[in-house]
């Protein structure tokens, strides 16, 4: 009866607990670019722990469910050019979940490169190209405008990640039994 490719319950709930942490960090934990409509986001920080933890498909949901529901609550409806993106950022870290130990407690130089790797292009490809161009498509949004606010945006998350993405790493990788030891978990 089971299915493969369902989401375990622990999955789920992390989603709707990911879910809801972006948002209170959308509006609690970001600062204004100076670029209209653009912020600096510690959201995707943790955006991209909750993907390497949970996986592609909570990665995306979290990205999808929070910035949905942040827009929503926020700014009255979503903007679904960079909800969009915000799932691709989601989806793309969550690949590296079974690249990195994460939940064995290993996160040295070769998993930080990985998941900043991960990141960069993850960030790169859904800021730089793909919210500019769904704003283009979806809102008739002027070009000029979109990729600015797209290479700020995106450059701030490459950052804020590259930051404190990897510090949350680190630190839950130091909270986790490595494999192979002989230390009993709390």
């Amino acid at each position: 009866m089971g299915n493969g490719n369902a989401l375990s319950i622990k999955t789920i709930v992390a989603i709707g607990i990911g879910s809801a942490v972006f948002v209170v960090l959308g509006r609690f934990g970001s600062l204004p670019s100076g670029v209209p409509n653009t912020n600096i986001e510690t959201a995707y920080a943790f955006l991209a722990l909750m993907a390497v933890l949970f996986g592609p498909a909570a990665g995306l949901l979290i990205g999808l469910i929070g910035h949905t529901l942040k827009d929503a609550i926020f700014y009255g409806s979503p903007w679904f050019s960079w909800v969009i993106a915000s799932a691709i950022v989601g989806l793309v870290i969550g690949l590296a979940a079974n690249r990195i130990a994460l939940r064995d407690g290993v996160f040295g130089g070769k998993e930080m490169l990985r998941f900043n790797l991960f990141q960069v292009v993850a960030n790169a490809a859904a800021w730089f190209l793909i919210a500019p161009t769904l704003d283009i498509v979806m809102y008739a949004e002027p070009a000029d405008k979109v990729f600015v606010q797209g290479l700020v945006a995106g450059a701030a998350n490459i950052v804020t990640v590259g930051v404190i993405g990897t510090v949350l790493a680190m630190l839950y990788a130091k909270t986790r039994t490595k494999k192979g030891s002989l230390t009993k978990s709390a």
